[in-house]
């Protein structure tokens, strides 16, 4: 059997690869592009496509296809084989540089919210050669962005790399104030760990909601659900030790750095976390791993679920997406140091970001904005929709005694006392952690935890990179026109520290207080995916957007109108489910028991103590009643989707599913889920709850 060590990477044309297989000169080149951002040369190109497709090949490959990841935060592939005919009824095989560069999609068919009309259909796809192309089921996939004949992005990366320039301009001008000339590119580092969900195949199988909405739209709590906290960190069962053991080893072949892998929270749920990588790289493992999760649970005969709340009274899924900054000397410009106090540069950065998230968010409430995060947002299990920041006691300290005037002297590192004497001593950390936070400091690097667990990073990332971005080019402007840096480094970080004091809170988001108080502090309270996305298109992030070159009005218009839409189409989808389940399985389920119960009745009335008997006419009336409500909410929901407005603005349709659909929905829940706790696990049509969370 292989190593681990021998395997890692075999499937990605990676930097080591490309030092094997390419004259030095080209290898050079390339990395000028890759380092640099220099524009690629023709010729380069030519070359390290050829030795990409001999490589290729020699793996297995015969297919290649532009990897790229459009508006509707799935990845998409057009495969081409390698051969072209020659003479004589043969083929030879063949990748020009031409075809590594550049490819063409059609631009009409995925979500472009306007950008393009549905007669419009030519769009190209473009190598970045920034993530390494892979191997995947005989097929090279190489990475690319994706734009139309406009050269508006359709895509989730083309954004993405834009917002790392735009950081990365802002914070190599602001090194540069404090003599860091050595540093001469700056880049986000992100590490998404990923929550999911694992059931039984055949038991997935049987629901259409799984099937169809990818989360149960009916369903009574199970006896036993997540509170005696037994599940989490507990053993891992053997059928999903061998799923993660085959995830590892898949993972690891596509160079993707799986590292931690446990029990979550609820029961079936589970947790991959990976070290972490440059963010459009980490964007593109993060797709990947999605993806490959759902092929190995397949041939475990499970399910991987990545809906954000596949189950109704346990916890949901999400991701919590690690952000830090690295230069390219490998310095982490949020990593505090022993005296966090006595350094500005990390000061500077560390407000850089905290001005930015009080500024911008809403930007950030919409950019992890969806149909299924809004069910796991706010719901006393993930962060609340409120945007606030953890910093902990001793970074709250520092800034408290520099926005008064006082001296601080930092805390002592004292050793952990647990009172076991034959333990080995270890220093406390200087502060606590908080899982409530939306937003959290963590030690060198801030904890986005809002992101729900089926998305694309890329959006998040996007506009946490444009934002820090906006608040570092703020803060060069002011200082690279002062007389005195220090005085005027000194004047910047006290007067941010006040200004968006607000957005700090280091106590318990789960809190009903917390919600008065951050009204009383002024912060945003944008509860659902209908409030959070018109904010793509505020003046003010309009004009953000615009300044750095990120995305233009009609890029985030798009942006926006794609994801009320999407929001729509999804409350569309499980309300038509719903009442295809409610119709055709538990109302004609719950009939036919009701006779059952009657007829039987009936049979004990002739021999039977009355006791018995009442018994039994007690659960028959209420049968009957659950059936007479259950049409009724059938028949409600019903009118409801039929007056759904038809060719309306996205807004509106998105409006309407929220304020009329879905507490329709609520309502014929509610009652199904009375009638499956009290009719027989026999008569009832699918697998329950206990059935699916206790059943791998």
């Amino acid at each position: 059997m292989e190593t681990m060590e021998a395997t890692f990477g075999i499937n990605v044309f990676n930097d080591f690869v490309m030092r094997e297989r390419l004259p030095k000169e080209t290898y050079r080149a390339l990395h000028k592009t890759i380092d640099d951002g220099r524009r690629l040369d023709a010729q380069v190109a030519s070359v390290v496509a050829n030795a990409m497709k001999d490589w290729a090949i020699e793996r297995g490959a015969t297919h290649y296809t532009h990897w790229f990841q459009p508006l509707n935060s799935v990845t998409a592939e057009k495969h081409d084989a390698f051969i072209t005919p020659v003479t004589g009824g043969k083929v030879i095989n063949e990748f020009s540089g031409k075809e590594l560069v550049r490819g063409e999609a059609d631009a009409s068919s995925l979500p472009s919210g306007g950008l393009r009309s549905t007669f419009e259909a030519r769009g190209y796809t473009a190598w970045d050669p920034t993530s390494y192309a892979f191997i995947k089921d005989h097929t090279l996939c190489i990475p690319t962005a994706y734009c139309s004949y406009s050269g508006d992005a359709l895509d989730k990366k083309t954004p993405l790399l834009r917002s790392m320039e735009a950081i990365n301009r802002q914070a190599v001008r602001v090194l540069k104030l404090f003599g860091r000339n050595d540093a001469t590119r700056v880049t986000p580092s992100v590490g998404p760990e990923q929550e999911y969900f694992l059931v039984d195949k055949k038991l997935y199988d049987q629901r259409s909601d799984l099937i169809f909405a990818g989360r149960t739209l009916f369903g009574a709590p199970a006896p036993k659900g997540q509170e005696l906290g037994d599940h989490f960190f507990g053993t891992i069962k053997p059928r999903v030790q061998a799923f993660m053991t085959e995830l590892n080893e898949e993972l690891w072949k596509l160079g993707v750095l799986a590292k931690t892998e446990h029990n979550e929270t609820a029961p079936a749920q589970h947790e991959m976390a990976p070290i972490y990588a440059t963010v459009n790289v980490a964007c593109d493992h993060n797709q990947l791993t999605m993806e490959i999760m759902k092929k190995v649970a397949g041939r475990h005969g499970l399910m991987c679920l990545l809906n954000e709340k596949p189950f109704e009274g346990v916890n949901g899924s999400g991701k919590h997406n690690n952000w830090s900054l690295t230069t390219n000397t490998g310095y982490n410009l949020l990593e505090p140091g022993d005296s966090p106090h006595e350094s500005a540069q990390f000061l500077l950065f560390l407000v850089s970001v905290i001005k930015a998230v009080d500024e911008h968010q809403d930007m950030l409430r919409a950019s992890v904005a969806s149909a299924g995060n809004d069910h796991r947002l706010g719901g006393f299990e993930a962060p609340p929709a409120i945007i606030s920041i953890f910093l902990g006691d001793e970074l709250t300290e520092i800034l408290q005694a520099l926005d008064t005037g006082r001296d601080y002297s930092g805390r002592e590192k004292a050793d952990m006392t647990i009172g076991v004497h034959m333990l080995p001593k270890f220093p406390r950390d200087t502060t606590d952690r908080n899982r409530t936070s939306p937003f959290a400091f963590t030690g060198n690097k801030f904890e986005f935890r809002s992101l729900g667990s089926s998305a694309s990073i890329s959006t998040a990332n996007v506009v946490l990179n444009t934002i820090v971005a906006e608040s570092l080019r703020q803060f060069a402007d002011e200082l690279e026109g002062a007389e005195n840096f220090q005085e005027a480094l000194h004047d910047l970080i006290i007067r941010n520290i006040r200004e968006h004091r607000r957005i700090i809170f280091n106590g318990n988001n789960y809190a009903p207080e917390w919600i008065t108080e951050a009204e009383k502090r002024g912060l945003l309270r944008l509860d659902s995916t209908v409030d959070a996305l018109p904010c793509y298109t505020a003046e003010k992030n309009i004009r953000l957007f615009a300044t750095h070159r990120v995305l233009s009005e009609s890029e985030l218009k798009s942006r926006r109108d794609i994801g009320l839409d999407s929001y729509a189409k999804m409350i569309g989808i499980e309300a038509k489910t719903m009442l295809m389940m409610a119709r055709r399985q538990i109302l004609p389920a719950v009939i036919r028991y009701t006779g059952e119960m009657a007829e039987a009745g009936n049979r004990l009335r002739q021999y039977t103590p009355a006791l018995p008997q009442r018994a039994a006419e007690s659960l028959v009336s209420r049968l009957c009643a659950g059936c007479e409500e259950l049409g009724q909410r059938i028949e409600e929901l019903s009118e409801v989707m039929a007056c759904s407005p038809k060719d309306a603005e996205p807004l509106t349709e998105a409006r309407y599913m929220r304020d009329q659909v879905m507490p329709a929905m609520r309502k014929l829940r509610k009652v199904a889920d009375e009638m499956e706790s009290i009719t027989d696990r026999k008569a009832w049509p699918f697998p329950t709850y206990d059935e699916l969370l206790f059943n791998v």
